[in-house]
């Protein structure tokens, strides 16, 4: 028996819902409270005159990127001017429109952490694990955080926000430990459907996520701690020619959201690697066309790496996973540059920055989508 993945009727009309009707959270989410209003930071060097990055299905005249600086040690890198940084689009030099550093002191209003207990996908053990060790990373430096931190719980019944934003560790960490340990229920169907169900609900439920996030200024560092959501592979499952070029429409789409709302994932989970541990990284170099789709290129890890963000193997050292996540919530930089003439052939184009002092390296979106991609 062969399964079809009605992606149609299922993950793509969900999606379709919301990217395009604005359709509201799942029920139980709460949007994340937005900072008061501040005056621009210190560090400006110019501004771009054109029209925002406003990503999927508008006229892009810019693409906007967050990035972060770092020695060899991992110590992120600050001061830098934007003569210091060379961005490559497909290989070839674009001009840099617009070059914003933030420093340490402009953290707290520009830097928002969302964590994501994934309880779906993760067994019970592991999220009792798993809350354990956010609680002591959470109570570290006497429980005084850098940045706002907002937790969440994943489950069947959607995702649901513990609290409002906080930088007061310890307040956060008492409220996960007085949190119930979620179950993972039983989903409706189970076996390849069942997959196929967890997947669509997932990705629905992250897409929905970002749509909450819209109104949030600043930078969003979404960390998702669990497994991920299962991608459904074998000899009997087919994506029909007919479904490929909907699922290349959303990869498309929720990538320029991501991007648009300044928006970058972090994959993290406890438990020990396996050999399908790493299969993402054959996914991350951005599908091209819609006859070369797979369910894996709306994987979490490969969004992670995408996003610019990092997808970390998995470790029973939670609070150490946890702790090189937060590490990019320190100083970084925000540029943007014109996009490339638009190209059918090679709608995912590939991004690179380069920083002209030895030893820094840095680290951004690997890639983003022209304006005419999944059309």
């Amino acid at each position: 028996m062969r399964f079809s993945l009605r992606i149609g009727g299922a993950l793509l009309s969900c999606l379709s819902s919301f990217a395009y009707a604005g359709q509201s959270v799942p029920s139980g989410t709460a949007t994340p409270v937005q900072p008061a209003p501040q005056s621009a930071p210190s560090g400006t060097v110019f501004t771009p005159s054109a029209a925002g990055d406003a990503g999927a299905g508008s006229e892009v005249s810019r693409i906007s990127l967050d990035v972060r600086v770092a020695e060899q040690s991992g110590k992120l890198v600050s001061g830098l001017a934007a003569e210091d940084f060379t961005v490559l689009d497909n290989g070839k030099p674009a001009k840099i429109r617009s070059y914003r550093a933030y420093s340490k002191s402009d953290l707290p209003m520009q830097v928002q952490v969302l964590l994501v207990f994934d309880a779906l996908n993760t067994d019970f053990y592991v999220v009792s694990e798993m809350r354990q060790q956010v609680s002591t990373f959470l109570r570290r430096n006497g429980g005084h955080l850098t940045t706002p931190v907002t937790v969440y719980w994943l489950t069947y019944n959607g995702l649901e926000r513990q609290g409002p934003p906080s930088l007061d560790g310890n307040a956060l960490a008492a409220q996960v430990d007085a949190s119930a340990v979620r179950l993972p229920p039983r989903m409706r169907a189970q076996g390849a459907f069942g997959a196929i169900e967890r997947y669509n609900f997932c990705v629905n439920t992250l897409s929905k996520l970002v749509q909450a996030l819209a109104s949030t200024p600043g930078r969003k560092m979404l960390i998702w701690a669990g497994p991920g959501w299962p991608a459904p592979i074998g000899p009997n499952i087919d994506i029909s020619g007919r479904e490929a070029p909907g699922l290349f429409g959303e990869i498309v789409y929720l990538s320029a959201q991501l991007r648009a709302k300044q928006i970058v994932l972090y994959s993290i989970s406890g438990g020990m690697a396996d050999q399908g541990t790493f299969l993402y990284q054959g996914y991350v170099k951005g599908v091209q066309k819609p006859s070369q789709v797979q369910l894996q290129d709306l994987s979490l890890k490969v969004l992670a790496v995408q996003s610019g963000g990092l997808a970390l193997a998995p470790s029973n050292d939670i609070a150490a996973s946890l702790d090189t996540c937060y590490h990019d919530a320190g100083a970084f930089y925000s540029l943007s540059f014109g996009p490339a003439p638009s190209d059918s052939r090679s709608p995912f184009h590939k991004i690179e920055v380069r920083i002209d002092k030895p030893g820094l390296t840095a680290r951004t979106r690997t890639g983003y989508y022209d304006q005419s991609a999944g059309q």
